[in-house]
């Protein structure tokens, strides 16, 4: 029997882990992306001659691609370094108002402690029991799953099912089921910022959202030499396993024959035949009809109203005094209600910024900080708006003097040496069709998870994966998407009879 050809659109996270689970197996992969170098939005730039992350800094839910390496007949630990982090983040509201989370429970229980009083401590505590239970309750038939349903979160055991789904508060917004846990604003600022690790509104995602505040409290780890490397990782370990993967070609069509994806029509002409085709680049790039018509009702569109948030960042090389910088810093704004206002409702970059900032030389033990310059990514929230219009360049400078102002407010005093910034309609032109968006389609209201498309698509031999589908935005969760989109084509061709069967591990 033939051996299945597959072609990949795209090698970020979710494309790399589909090629390798599938090389792994036997398949003829084919990975093609636009850029020249692996790893979609994390992304690695040059800046004064030095390298850092330009995309996604946080690596959480290690086992996840523990057990997309084992799967593959080799370990994570051959292929990249990993340390994880004691302290987990610093956050920050004004030179007096200073909070660290760690990854000791207790440890950061007495943080809030003195922070915000006793009660909050308790508060805290009862809050990450309801964050481990959300968790427990959603990893098997959500996070595991290729296609979630109701159905599916409800199991064999509806009566108990229900109580559980009941507990987790899921037709209530983030903000307002933190409000029964914390009653200092600055706390309920502080977790409800998790709904931004999606692109979202804390205000409108749903409080089932706050399972990553678990997920974060279960391990924080830094990625020897850059979250760049993972990305090469998996290349590298997809490439040993036979797969091919070409750099600087763009896939302009995918052809179909009889109904079924056949193959990718590449820029300039050449054309793959292919068995199946998974498509890793954004659903609203399929949606818009940028690789064909054919394919382009597979998916349904993701209108502006629904697009998850943009950002603008500054990679710098710069010399920093005033504040005790850690690795993942976060300078909060006053008016948490106002910004997301100015993000979502009126669709403009906000007043009053709130300020995240990885000092990509802090804690990491291999490259020890000096007293000169270093590396940082700060990065501010902003509307998916990159393929409407530019930010213009007053607006920009504006929002980038009142960025920067209120880091110093914080004590934080930064002279830069030199500076990469990236908007909106940077990402739009790096990922067309979004608008910019980072995180595929927002999640607001509490059918939102369920929005996102799965695996498998109307069109046989199409598959999907990436952060704008299924389970969503985040280097972990786009592996997860990558594996289900190998383990839904291994499926349907054993089903098929064009493949004997192979088994993956986590019940996919």
């Amino acid at each position: 029997m033939p051996v299945p050809r597959i072609i990949v659109i795209g090698a970020g996270v979710g494309g790399l882990t589909a090629a390798l689970s599938l090389a792994a197996r036997g398949l003829a992969v084919v990975v093609v992306e636009q850029s020249g170098a692996p790893g979609g939005k994390m992304r690695e730039l040059e800046v004064d001659g030095r390298r850092l992350d330009g995309g996604p800094t946080v690596l959480t839910m290690k086992w996840v691609l523990d057990e997309i390496f084992a799967d593959a007949g080799t370990t994570l630990t051959e292929h990249v370094m990993l340390h994880s982090l004691d302290l987990l983040a610093r956050h920050t509201w004004s030179p007096n108002e200073r909070l660290d989370l760690f990854a000791d429970v207790g440890r950061s229980a007495d943080a809030i402690g003195e922070f915000a009083g006793p009660a909050e401590a308790r508060r805290y505590r009862q809050f990450c029991a309801w964050t481990r239970q959300i968790y427990q309750t959603l990893e098997a038939p959500f996070l595991r799953s290729p296609q979630p349903s109701l159905m599916k979160l409800m199991g064999p055991r509806p009566a108990g099912s229900l109580r559980k789904l009941w507990a987790m508060m899921p037709f209530s917004s983030a903000w307002l089921a933190l409000g029964r846990y914390f009653h200092d604003p600055r706390l309920r600022q502080l977790f409800g910022r998790y709904a931004t690790y999606c692109g979202s509104s804390p205000f409108l995602a749903p409080a089932t959202l706050m399972l990553i505040a678990h997920v974060e409290q279960c391990g924080v780890w830094i990625v020897d030499g850059g979250m760049h490397g993972l990305a090469a990782a998996l290349a590298r370990a997809a490439t040993a396993r036979g797969a091919r993967l070409r750099y600087g070609v763009a896939a302009e069509k995918i052809v179909t024959v009889n109904g079924r994806a056949a193959g990718v029509a590449l820029t300039g002409g050449e054309r793959l035949e292919a068995d199946a085709v998974i498509v890793a680049a954004d659903v609203a790039a399929v949606a818009a009809g940028r690789f064909g018509g054919a394919v382009a009702g597979v998916v349904s569109p993701v209108r502006h109203s629904q697009r998850s948030l943009s950002a603008i960042t500054w990679a710098m090389v710069a010399e920093c005094d005033g504040f005790p910088l850690v690795r993942h810093n976060v300078f909060f704004s006053r008016d948490y209600a106002a910004e997301f206002h100015d993000l979502f409702g009126r669709g403009r970059l906000p007043t009053a910024p709130t300020v995240y900032v990885c000092a990509q030389d802090r804690a990491e033990p291999t490259a020890p900080r000096g007293d000169g310059p270093e590396r940082l990514l700060c990065l501010i929230n902003a509307p998916p708006i990159g393929d409407m219009h530019a930010i213009a360049a007053r607006e920009l400078d504006r929002c980038e003097r009142r960025t920067f102002e209120h880091l110093e407010r914080c004590g934080l005093r930064i002279r830069r040496h030199a500076t990469t910034v990236t908007t909106p309609s940077d990402f739009e032109r790096m990922f067309p069709a979004t608008g910019g968006a980072l995180y595929g389609r927002a999640s607001h209201g509490w059918l939102a998870s369920f929005r996102r498309p799965g695996s498998r698509t109307r069109m046989p031999g199409l598959y999907l994966a990436g952060g704008s589908t299924h389970p969503g935005a985040g280097v972990p969760t786009a592996a997860l998407s990558g594996r289900s989109a190998a383990a839904s084509l291994l499926a349907d061709f054993a089903s098929t009879g064009r493949f004997g069967r192979a088994a993956m591990r986590g019940g996919m």
